[in-house]
């Protein structure tokens, strides 16, 4: 009896203790919530795919101009070789009309009709060797037209590869928006609940540097707080390349609005003699750029969370640099 109400004693506890405990697992499941630096490291990733897909977005642009450029150099070459083309053949269709309309006569009869039939021989062999060469002119004409008809069909096909890249650019830009919208609206969150931190305002630091470099420098450092939006270019906005082409160009240099292109834009400079002025480069393949400032600093368009700001020079994975002009 007794080893009896061992056994059910052992049993119901067994009971309370697997009772017990799925309840615990399937009514207070735990969940470790995600903390600020990592949030903020999820945001700063989309920040970088974003700006990463915005460069190749004014890479595009880019292209699209050049290639806007070629197709019109080629549709001008087309009208005047059509022209040249079209006179020719008006020539030729003369040349025939007047020589044969109203000439029955045969080749043969009118050498036997002729007062001096070597002089007319002479005369229909000019007209053939005449005949042949504008039939030259003509088939090479053709083939001129239509070698530029192929060049204006490919640099057709070339807008319309880069329309399509531009879209698909534009949609890939705006699903990193939404998915870095969402992630900065979480890390508010959490930084609501955080331990208010007082902010200073930023002292810029003074760079004694003049000249053409002196001018870039002081118009990127009088841009810093400015919102940082991609494919801007200024006046109160601005993406990495576009904040480093307006601050050139206050200098009269131009550069094209894209990092990778900037970085064939000037004379290579190593990392131990960087000056004031100088374009840094961040990232492989190249998708950030910003404006050395001396004593270890850049000045540059961040990414929408910071904006325009002054950071170290090795603050992210430096690919070299270029000193414009």
């Amino acid at each position: 009896m007794l080893n009896g109400r061992k056994r059910t004693a052992s049993v119901l506890a067994t009971l309370c203790i697997t009772a017990l405990s799925g309840s615990v697992l399937v009514a207070a499941p735990t969940f470790a919530e995600p903390d600020i630096d990592d949030v903020q490291s999820r945001v700063d990733s989309l920040y970088k795919k974003a700006e990463q897909a915005s460069e190749r977005y004014n890479d595009a642009r880019l292209n699209l101009q050049r290639a806007q450029k070629r197709l019109t150099a080629l549709r001008a070459d087309l009208d005047r070789q059509r022209d040249k083309f079209e006179s020719v053949r008006q020539d030729m269709a003369a040349s025939v009309v007047s020589q044969y309309q109203g000439q029955a006569l045969s080749t043969t009869t009118q050498v036997l009709l002729a007062k001096d039939p070597d002089a007319f021989l002479d005369q229909v062999a000019t007209v053939s060797g005449y005949n042949d060469q504008q039939s030259e002119m003509m088939a090479d004409f053709a083939v001129q037209a239509q070698q530029l008809e192929m060049r204006e069909a490919a640099a057709k096909r070339e807008l319309d590869r880069i329309a399509a890249t531009k879209k698909t650019l534009a949609d890939e830009k705006a699903e990193i928006d939404d998915k870095a919208a969402e992630a900065k609206d979480l890390l508010d969150r959490l930084e609501a609940r955080a331990a208010p931190v007082s902010r200073s305002a930023e002292r810029l630091p003074d760079v004694p540097v003049s000249g053409r470099a002196g001018a870039a420098v002081s118009y990127a450092l009088g841009q810093v707080g400015d919102s940082y939006v991609y494919g801007a270019a200024g006046p109160s906005a601005f993406d990495c390349s576009g904040l480093t082409m307006m601050a050139w160009a206050q200098a009269g240099v131009g550069l094209p609005h894209s990092s990778g292109a900037q970085m064939g834009s000037g004379s290579p400079v190593s990392q131990d003699q960087l000056q004031p002025g100088d374009l840094v480069f961040y990232y492989s393949p190249v998708s950030h750029v910003g404006i050395y400032i001396g004593n270890g600093q850049i000045v540059h368009a961040a990414n929408p969370s910071t904006g325009v700001q002054v950071s170290p020079v090795f603050s992210m994975p430096y690919s070299g640099a270029v000193r414009p002009g």
